[in-house]
């Protein structure tokens, strides 16, 4: 049984049984210098945390450590460097995880804080990512996990004040050969105990000249309102993860720093068909963003917003013997799009070579073969229940086309690039000859709850591992430069995670998933 879906609007997150969309990552790193500045002041934290795991309640110590300035004023922005945060499992949820086939577990971290100053507050999310650690043959397990958070500008004088609240870990188990384990990706909701120490104060920043007393004491907001399962949402007024959640107007600015907080002011790339690429009754766009790993500079990158042109294919079943359920496949091609090229928007990236030389360079990722979706997975006629795998696969050349080392330029010519596509490993060789990326996702579906996970229609993670080739024709005048980016950037190891909008489909307009010009409406947030 084949065919494409059927021509008729429907609301976002209803369609299951799609398969994956199109996929890119960007592999550069931005590297913080590791020195503290002078007049900060250094927050070590420990706090006693209630965790919901399959298996029941546990208590977990969270460490949460950063960097902050000694003082500010008001109208100036700051952003607390050198965030770490630690969770401490105990050996019943570690035995959670192994009990379901995991050997190991890759952690992402989303912690509340709310920001206040007097009479006013807002609400951030300190978003951490961690690589792989193995599991333990007993005891508890530490996760530790580092990553960007949002500036933040005091409005008035007096004390600025950092509260922890709700926290969220994404745990995802994986198997020895890097496959995912059991059910698949899994969120812990946590919250802050009630006797945790000064209700979970982090940090306190004077804002104004010393001496200054505000009118009104700093209150914060109270770490316990927030909800567990979105942990942005500390501060009772405004939806969650909505940077300046404010009480009133005086309230401390919350901005994050990434692409994803521009999504309310369009400030995105264009995705749209046009007479050279026009669209089919089978034609998706969406945007995709997300964070990279480089492991050779121990940081990571964000991967700049994108567009995807989609061709869906259509959904086969191949019914089991006794037409109780069936297996389901589909297969979709892509390609990324910008100014009528298959490649990404230019972007900068900067990193320390070797550790110590700062390095700027301009890149683009240029698809270099056909992109393909392929989700495989079987659905239930009798519990309704539906589960898809996806990969997708594409070739990508990351091409330099500006560099600057120290300050000082260097023509890097206009042939410098990666000598072969990045390298993903491939499951099944065989099948899929040559050198490309592979990101997978995965997707549970049991009616009438939402779906969860990834789909092509509501978007979601898609993750990966990749190895960066050697760079050639870097260089112009004599002056070799292949090994200078070689060295700093190029080898195996670098994990990806990529988040995708909701996808609008061109001829079906929606109005909650298209613009009025039929360019994707859900411009995507990265997540570590």
């Amino acid at each position: 049984m084949r065919g494409h879906r059927a021509a008729v609007p429907r609301p976002p997150r209803v369609r299951a049984r799609s398969a994956a969309i199109g996929a890119f990552v960007v592999l550069a790193a931005v590297i913080p210098a590791a020195a503290s500045a002078a007049g900060t002041q250094e927050t070590d934290v420990e706090l006693p945390y209630v965790c919901a795991f399959p298996s029941g309640e546990r208590a977990v110590t969270v460490r949460v450590t950063a960097t902050f300035p000694q003082r500010a004023q008001p109208g100036e922005a700051f952003t607390p460097t050198g965030v770490t945060t630690t969770a401490v499992l105990p050996a019943e949820a570690v035995a959670d995880l192994a009990s379901a086939g995991a050997a190991t577990v890759r952690a992402a971290t989303r912690l509340g804080v709310g920001v206040a100053q007097n009479a006013a507050g807002a609400t951030a999310t300190w978003r951490g990512s961690a690589e792989p650690v193995a599991l333990p043959a007993a005891g508890p397990l530490t996760l530790t996990s580092t990553g960007d958070v949002p500036s933040v500008t005091g409005r008035d004088e007096g004390d600025l004040t950092f509260t922890a609240g709700a926290l969220a870990l994404d745990l995802e188990p994986g198997t020895t050969d890097g496959a995912t384990a059991g059910p698949g990706a899994l969120t812990v909701d946590c919250s802050l105990s009630a006797d945790a120490p000064e209700r979970g104060l982090l940090a306190t920043v004077p804002v104004g000249t010393p001496g200054t007393e505000p009118d009104d004491p700093p209150t914060a907001p109270d770490p316990s309102s927030g909800s567990p399962s979105d942990p942005s949402s500390g501060s009772s007024s405004g939806p969650p993860d909505e940077p300046g959640d404010r009480q009133d107007e005086r309230a401390p600015e919350v901005t994050e720093n990434a692409p994803g907080g521009a999504a309310a002011d369009r400030a995105a790339p264009p995705c749209r068909y046009d007479d050279s690429h026009p669209s089919t009754s089978a034609s998706l766009n969406a945007y995709v963003t997300g964070y990279t790993n480089v492991k050779k500079l121990k940081g990571a990158s964000l991967l700049p917003l994108s567009c995807v042109l989609i061709e869906q294919g259509p959904t086969d079943i191949e019914f089991f013997p006794d037409f109780t359920g069936g297996y389901l496949s589909q297969h979709s091609e892509g390609t990324l799009r910008h100014q009528g090229r298959a490649q990404t928007p230019p972007f900068e990236a900067t990193f320390l070579t070797f550790g110590f030389t700062p390095t700027k360079a301009t890149m683009v990722l240029e698809q270099t073969g056909p992109m393909t979706m392929d989700a495989a997975g079987e659905t239930s006629f009798v519990t309704l229940f539906t589960r898809l795998e996806t990969r997708v696969r594409v070739p990508l050349v990351l091409r330099v086309t500006a560099l600057e080392v120290n300050g000082t330029p260097l023509e890097v010519g206009s042939a410098c690039r990666t000598e072969k596509p990045l390298r993903s490993p491939e499951p099944e060789p065989g099948k899929f000859p040559g050198d490309h990326l592979v990101l997978s996702g995965s997707s549970t579906h049991q009616p009438p709850d939402q779906p969860v996970g990834y789909l092509l229609s509501s978007g979601g993670p898609l993750t990966g591992e990749v190895t960066i080739p050697a760079f050639t024709g870097c260089g112009t005048g004599g002056e070799d430069l292949d090994r200078l980016l070689t060295a700093s950037v190029s080898g195996p190891g670098n994990h990806i995670k990529q988040i995708q909008g909701q996808t609008c489909a061109v001829q079906v307009f929606n109005e909650n998933e298209c613009t009025e010009d039929l360019q994707p409406r859900d411009i995507p947030v990265p997540e570590r």
